[in-house]
């Protein structure tokens, strides 16, 4: 526990099997007091080795894709009566050491969302970040910034903490199961008058590392885009979103 409040750590895992030990070996424990992996129908060994480090494993049936991946995440964190939920990836391109303070700024009360930021201090490219995906990610970031009212450093990062709160106020169950569904939940966060900070967060890309293609990039960016745009009209009285209706279906 943190400042009193139980931590738990989820990890949407496809095919992590080189990289998930490593990842949990650096979790930090000592105030970590539940992991969880679903796993979202893997081709290799990612549920056998996870269950052998003694995470709580959760099996998908079938593949509901990396939105639906997070659906799962935090409904069953949610039951183990967690205060702050940190989505790490278990494929080692965010450092886990970062998990203390993360979950701080909002057992603090400080934030009500944390992101692991790979842009601020000017780490990503170091870190291995292909050139194409940080343009895209910079051009994206200024746009929706500007389209939105924000000043983040980046959106698309996918280390992320998040209070009780938070996840079970934001109707999470109308996003995307795809990639997408980072951008919205966040738009979300936003919209409803939550606390969003920021940390630097050195990030490694490698061989192992997940990246949705270049195909995928695409979709993804006008995914983006749409959010944004619905989240303009709406905060302006225009058109409807369920993802910004605050009766839509939320997680229990």
């Amino acid at each position: 526990m943190l400042n009193g409040k139980k931590i738990v750590v989820v990890m949407p895992a496809y095919n992590a099997e080189k990289t998930l030990k490593r990842t949990f070996d650096e979790i930090p424990k000592d105030i970590v007091d539940d992991i969880l992996l679903v796993d979202d129908k893997s081709c290799d060994g990612t549920v056998d080795l996870a269950r052998s480090l003694g995470i709580k494993v959760f099996v998908h049936d079938k593949n509901l894709g990396y939105g639906g991946n997070q659906k799962t995440c935090y409904s069953q964190a949610l039951k183990t009566g967690a205060d702050v939920v940190v989505m790490l990836h278990p494929d080692y391109q965010y450092p886990p050491k970062l998990i203390t303070a993360m979950s701080a700024l909002i057992t603090s009360g400080i934030f009500d969302v944390v992101l692991g930021s790979r842009i601020l201090g000017n780490k990503a490219i170091k870190g291995g970040m292909p050139i194409y995906k940080y343009i895209a990610n910079r051009a994206l970031t200024l746009l929706e910034n500007n389209m939105i009212g924000q000043k983040l450093s980046e959106y698309h990062t996918g280390y992320r903490a998040f209070s009780r709160k938070v996840l079970l106020s934001l109707p999470l169950l109308e996003n995307s199961d795809d990639f997408v569904f980072d951008n919205q939940m966040l738009l979300q966060a936003f919209y409803f008058g939550y606390q969003v900070g920021e940390i630097t967060c050195p990030a490694s890309y490698t061989r192992e590392s997940s990246s949705i293609n270049f195909s995928r990039s695409v979709i993804y960016g006008f995914g983006v885009l749409e959010a944004a745009w619905k989240y303009m009209l709406k905060k302006r009285g225009f058109g409807k979103s369920r993802i910004f209706d605050s009766l839509g279906d939320k997680l229990s």
